[in-house]
């Protein structure tokens, strides 16, 4: 089919479809973590006061704690990084499943979530392999990136499921040993292909300053803050309509109509050839996403409820291609790995944030107006992407120019 021409080329490159599997098995957990953190407590210590608060725990260690290992990962390698960085995290995440089944105080709990924090952005590395295989060609590295974030959209939707069925078919604690069993695979086979593996790129001039430092990825960072509240307002928003229509348990598969809806669209938008630059490319992808969204605000009943959602899944997926692209062209090949980081950590937090706000406006107002949220939230996005595309343009130009005076002067 030519629709899969793009994609047939990608696995045509040596290791490409080795390194894929395996990334897709090592990041497969970061979906399943938190759910089976929940399930694991609420059901052995009788409490989702307790489990939420340890989840949550967990997860604001991670936005502080993975920029820092993807730093690691940028200055000495994959392997020498991502290896010891998984196993310690596997070490103490057994650690905290024995605490739980025996009884040991509350406070082991909460320090065992924030100290295994040290799983490495395994999504981040894969694209910097995708990266490097693909330096001379930016319409396959875009390709690329559709691909790595259609596997982010299955694995978001395969997680939760096979989560809660190993906890609730075989035991509680199955599904966080489970999800420790696919990080330590995943991240031993990634990590065992040493011919893909990205080279050390040596700063240009001594020493580099922080990516925090780079204005392009801020303006990045704080539009994916927004975007993740977008996403975790809409996930917590439509369980609660769900419920007060009545149909709670439906809840699951809306929200993978939405991820269904944002794969399809992916893939075809990897597949075709876009000429615009990605810094027009984002602006119209973040507006696309505030107008999809927008009309759930007028759901009327479950059908109509799914069919939006569907729909307004059309537009996520081309947008997160889109501004992965961008982080990856306004941080230099030294810093991909922390610059990759540093907006899924705050994606992560956005999705925190959007999830707090939306809860609150459930509780004040009627089920249906959680969606107001990420309305909102998309708005402020596109605000602010509009308000700062000087920026992002003057950024990809800087690193372009930074790069290419870098191989001039690379000695032959």
């Amino acid at each position: 089919m030519p629709f899969l021409a793009s994609y047939r080329r990608l696995f045509s490159h040596r290791g490409s479809l080795a390194f894929t599997t395996a990334g897709f098995l090592a990041r497969l957990p970061l979906s399943m973590y938190g759910i089976s953190t929940v399930v694991m407590i609420a059901t052995v210590r009788d409490s989702y006061a307790l489990a939420g608060l340890v989840a949550g725990s967990g997860l604001l260690a991670a936005v502080l704690i993975v920029p820092r290992i993807s730093r690691l990962i940028d200055r000495h390698g994959q392997r020498r990084i991502a290896v010891p960085a998984t196993v310690f995290s596997v070490a103490v995440t057994l650690l905290q499943v024995a605490c739980v089944r025996y009884g040991a105080p509350d406070w082991t709990l909460f320090a065992t979530a924030v100290v295994s924090s040290t799983l490495p952005n395994v999504g981040g590395m894969v694209r910097a392999r995708w990266a490097e295989l693909l330096k001379d060609e930016p319409d396959a590295m875009r390709t690329a990136n559709a691909l790595e974030q259609v596997l982010d959209e299955v694995g978001f939707v395969v997680g939760p499921i096979l989560s809660v069925a190993l906890c609730t078919t075989l035991f509680p604690e199955a599904g966080v040993l489970g999800a420790t069993a696919l990080s330590l695979t995943g991240t031993l086979l990634l990590t065992a292909q040493r011919g893909t593996e990205p080279p050390v790129h040596e700063p240009h001039a001594g020493r580099m300053s922080s990516p925090l430092h780079n204005r392009g990825l801020q303006l990045m960072m704080l539009t994916f803050l927004l975007t993740g509240a977008v996403f975790g307002s809409l996930e917590l928003a439509t369980v609660a309509y769900t419920e007060a229509l009545g149909h709670a348990s439906s809840s699951g598969w809306v929200l993978a109509l939405m991820a269904l809806g944002s794969a399809i669209s992916g893939l075809a938008f990897g597949a075709v050839a876009v000429k615009a630059r990605p810094t027009t490319q984002f602006p119209i992808g973040v507006a696309a996403m505030a107008a999809l969204i927008l009309p759930l605000l007028f759901a009327d009943g479950l059908l109509s409820l799914a069919l939006l959602m569907f729909v307004a899944g059309m537009a996520t997926a081309p947008t997160m291609i889109t501004g992965m692209t961008l982080v990856q062209r306004l941080v230099p090949p030294a810093q991909i790995n922390e610059g990759t980081a540093l907006t899924v950590t705050a994606l992560l937090a956005g999705n925190a944030l959007g999830s707090a706000l939306t809860g609150r406006a459930v509780e004040w107002s009627a089920a249906q107006a959680g969606y107001r949220i990420p309305c909102a939230a998309a708005a402020l996005a596109l605000v602010a992407v509009l308000a700062g595309t000087r920026r992002l343009t003057l950024g990809v130009a800087a690193t372009d120019d930074t790069e290419s005076r870098r191989t001039v002067e690379q000695p032959r």
